[in-house]
């Protein structure tokens, strides 16, 4: 198979570096020679990658980079296992100014190692510092698609998603306790339909309604249409929300799309994201369900969701409803 390269951006991801800082190692000091696309595009390798985080390990013990950034490979292993990190037994302090990009680097080295106590650790001072929003938006969101996109490119495999998928479930699990709604808050039902076995952006879905006060079902990955339909009228469900990843040219989504939403009642929106969403969009919008490509996007739509319908205008001849028996607007029950 062909050596995989990376653009910036992603190296900036697996780094834990910024973009300008990885250029500036570049021009200045000659760290690593990205190759270029046709279009003059930097392109880096797995090796570029390897050198990149080791210059940064060598760097944070205190070594100028410009005295190890053009050491071989051997050389710059050899003073990484020189100078280990020290174990420290205090808690790790979050920076007065964290960044984002540091965290989900951790991340995906701990993913890469299979290490759950690291990976669990990042992921609990990337809430502390970013609160719980912030760390669902800028880093367990770009953590969900570096990771779909290192699988597809054949660098991580099956375990690495499946393991990060179940990390990822404990630890939002475990941020959204203190914030579970009460009783009467609308519900969301969350799943991917069937074929569909990544679920990393469904339990991202499923954070995000939870810290905006909804109650949410998690169903998990690959279920056929007419559970996920029948667990919405189960929970009385005010909306469901679908995460499509992975594949991008299963013939039967759209036919599996148009079943649910046959199987729902009228008042409950389909909401259907995830990456592979263009890929499934004109049979999203043929059936009238709501494609969600952004996150921000996803807060307008839940928030949406919950406000109440305006009032219907009476004229001076209308009498107000007063049946007691009204259902209330606030979580209308489905049909049958």
């Amino acid at each position: 198979m062909a050596e995989s390269h990376y653009p910036i951006q992603m190296v900036a991801r697996l780094t834990g570096l910024s973009v300008y800082v990885v250029r500036i190692w570049e021009q200045r000091y000659q760290a690593v020679e990205p190759c270029r696309t046709r279009t003059n595009r930097r392109r880096y390798s797995q090796l570029d990658i390897e050198r990149l985080n080791l210059l940064r390990t060598l760097t944070q013990a205190g070594h100028s980079i410009s005295q190890v950034a053009r050491l071989p490979l051997a050389d710059l292993h050899q003073l990484s296992a020189e100078h280990p990190a020290a174990p420290d037994p205090r808690p790790t302090p979050v920076p007065a100014n964290p960044k984002p990009e540091r965290f989900l680097g951790e991340c995906l080295a701990a993913t890469r190692a299979l290490d759950t106590g690291a990976l669990r650790d990042t992921l609990n001072r990337a809430t502390t510092a970013l609160g719980a929003m912030g760390s669902l938006q800028r880093v367990v969101a770009p953590l969900a698609q570096t990771i779909g996109d290192l699988w597809q490119a054949g660098t991580l495999t099956a375990a690495h998603e499946h393991f990060a998928s179940a990390i990822i479930r404990l630890t939002l699990g475990n941020a959204t306790k203190p914030f579970s709604p009460e009783n009467h808050a609308p519900v969301l039902v969350v799943a991917t339909p069937t074929g569909q076995l990544h679920e990393l952006g469904a339990l991202l879905v499923g954070a995000m309604a939870s810290h905006l006060g909804w109650q949410v079902t998690y169903l998990g990955a690959s279920l056929p249409a007419a559970e996920i339909a029948g667990a919405a009228r189960d929970c009385r469900a005010r909306a469901v929300a679908l995460s499509l990843v992975y594949p991008e040219d299963d013939p039967a989504m759209a036919e599996e799309l148009g079943r649910l939403r046959s199987c729902l009642p009228a008042t409950v929106p389909l909401l259907v994201g995830g990456r592979a969403l263009p890929a499934y969009r004109a049979a999203v919008e043929t059936l009238g369900a709501v494609p969600v490509e952004k996150l921000t996007e996803l807060v307008e739509t839940l928030e949406d969701l919950r406000r109440p319908a305006p009032p219907a205008k009476l004229n001076s001849r209308a009498k107000p409803v007063t049946d007691s028996h009204t259902p209330a607007l606030d979580n209308p029950p489905l049909g049958d």
